[in-house]
């Protein structure tokens, strides 16, 4: 009975721990950043629909993939966000506030579940505390944490298949719990943003470096067997919608059909370098506003990055390479360039969520090697296989030394960290264009007219008509009080017309609102 009171305690203080965390995590959600981009209502308002009647916006009911806006704007979604969050909204009223704090929670969990990787790895606490708590305060995460669609996702489904992996690399021989573990994980990141439609495929090859036996090489094959069957629902899809899977790549890739595969190569290569770049990964990150605070520093602190690169370094003179984990590791690194590399926009963080992933974990061997030996390292079941020990890669530096090293790069995160902070909490919120801030103000406008309905015209800024259906489902306000207007339509005379084009011909301007233009139809 005590032990299980005992049980019953520790588990109360993780939960308040937890909770306190997340909470100290997401202070000023509501407010930094403001507004909410056409991107996240959409996604948001498929997942109200989902939650109602199963079926998004246009399709079937439970789509295998959602269709976001309409006419040239078209846009085809992965599906597992959106059901997630249509749970969520099965038992909470919609809002913007659930909607971030939701995003926030699955980088937030992704962080926890990248130290408990890092605790397994090396066998210490305090390493996995670590690898926890800069994840955390890392811009990379912390910013894409905060958008409302799928992109955040991909964090954790990227630490879900690397916590799988370890654990079954571990194994001499894998039964169905290992096999199903990493084709369930690959799946779901397959299925849970764009990049992992890329990612999932070369991570299920990378599974190769695992195949030590004859035995490892029929899991590995087995594996393969059944990602490959679930994949069998996707190319179906494919097959009876021409091009809806691949719009996306064609639209944001140097990728065509008919270009010369040389070309394709060539450029390819040089993206992929370009996206190496050490300039925005450490001093601006990524361009767009909307991913990243200008100003705010690079996308991941140097003395994360120094770790990674000392963890790099003593994975190949310390035995590291001999060891199958760290071989995957040093080709989840490489691959994961990949999905910005086939893309046309440099270092966009989005497209690269899982080279961060790869980067903290590179972390570990050199917090070994800094912080010296701790706990046993988990075995294997392969007698021919050894965890490589990379403390003894420090030993000839003295403990003093290493004790200084660390507290220099700690005390270097910690100053990045408050520096990134600071001008996010004053920078973030004046994100106005990014987030469709003034839309609201036009929308509000529109709505205290007595005229319905209201007409809504997708213009030079977008596909806009979806923050007005979104702050509809959140006020409670019937969709039926709007008419989203066709590409190329005009409205009837006298209507009232809510747009994103800042000007209007034949028209009697009623409030503009940034580049929103609420006005009457002549």
């Amino acid at each position: 009975m005590l032990i299980e009171k005992k049980q019953t305690l520790r588990i109360g203080l993780s939960l308040l721990v937890f909770l306190v965390l997340f909470r100290v995590y997401t202070w000023d959600i509501s407010n930094n950043p403001r507004g909410f981009y056409l991107d996240e209502s959409a996604t948001a308002y498929n997942a109200y629909l989902v939650s109602r009647n199963g079926a998004g916006e246009f399709g079937p009911r439970f789509p295998l993939v959602f269709q976001f806006y309409t006419g040239g704007l078209a846009n085809y979604v992965n599906p597992v966000t959106i059901y997630l969050l249509a749970i969520v909204f099965r038992f909470l009223p919609p809002s913007i506030l659930v909607a971030r704090n939701f995003a926030a929670f699955w980088m937030f969990a992704a962080c926890l579940l990248l130290g408990l990787l890092a605790k397994r790895i090396s066998g210490q606490l305090k390493i996995g505390i670590i690898v926890a708590v800069t994840a955390l305060l890392t811009p990379w995460f912390f910013e894409i944490g905060r958008l409302v669609w799928d992109a955040h996702f991909l964090a954790l489904t990227v630490v879900l298949f690397l916590l799988a992996a370890y654990h079954a690399c571990r194994k001499a021989i894998w039964t169905w719990q290992e096999i199903m573990m990493l084709a369930g994980s690959l799946t779901l990141m397959t299925y849970g943003y764009f990049s992992g439609r890329v990612l999932g495929p070369l991570f299920g090859m990378g599974l190769l470096f695992f195949a030590t036996t004859w035995r490892r090489l029929v899991d590995v094959i087995t594996t393969g067997l059944v990602y490959g069957v679930t994949l069998i629902p996707i190319v179906i899809f494919n097959r009876s919608h021409p091009g809806m899977v691949t719009k996306r790549l064609y639209e944001i890739s140097y990728i065509k059909p008919g270009m010369p595969w040389s070309e394709m190569a060539s450029e390819f290569v040089r993206r992929y370098l370009e996206d190496q770049s050490l300039y925005p990964l450490l001093m601006i990150g990524d361009y767009h506003p909307r991913h990243h605070v200008q100003g705010s520093g690079g996308a991941i602190f140097f003395a994360t990055f120094i770790l990674a690169m000392i963890g790099l370094l003593l994975v190949f003179s310390r035995g590291g390479w001999r060891d199958a984990w760290w071989r995957f590791v040093v080709y989840g690194l490489a691959a994961s360039i990949v999905p910005g590399a086939i893309t046309n926009e440099p270092f966009h963080e989005l497209r690269l969520m899982a080279y961060a992933v790869f980067l903290l974990v590179l972390t570990i061997p050199a917090l070994e090697c800094l912080l010296g030996g701790g706990a046993q390292k988990e075995s294997t079941d392969d007698a021919r296989e050894r965890a490589p020990e990379f403390a003894a890669g420090c030993s000839r530096i003295p403990c003093a030394a290493r004790v200084s090293i660390f507290t220099l790069l700690l005390a270097g995160t910690l100053v990045q960290a408050i520096n990134f902070q600071v001008v996010y909490s004053r920078e973030g919120p004046k994100r106005e264009f990014e987030f469709d801030v003034p839309y609201k103000a036009a929308y509000d406008a529109a709505v205290a007219q007595p005229q319905r309905p209201i007409y809504l015209q997708d213009g030079k800024w977008g596909p806009a008509y979806m923050d007005a259906f979104w702050y509809a489902i959140v006020e409670g306000r019937p969709t039926s009080e709007f008419v989203h207007l066709p590409e190329g339509s005009r409205p009837p005379s006298g209507a009232i017309v809510l747009s994103s084009n800042s000007e209007c011909q034949n028209c009697q301007a009623i409030q503009k609102s940034g580049c929103y233009l609420l006005y009457r139809a002549k």
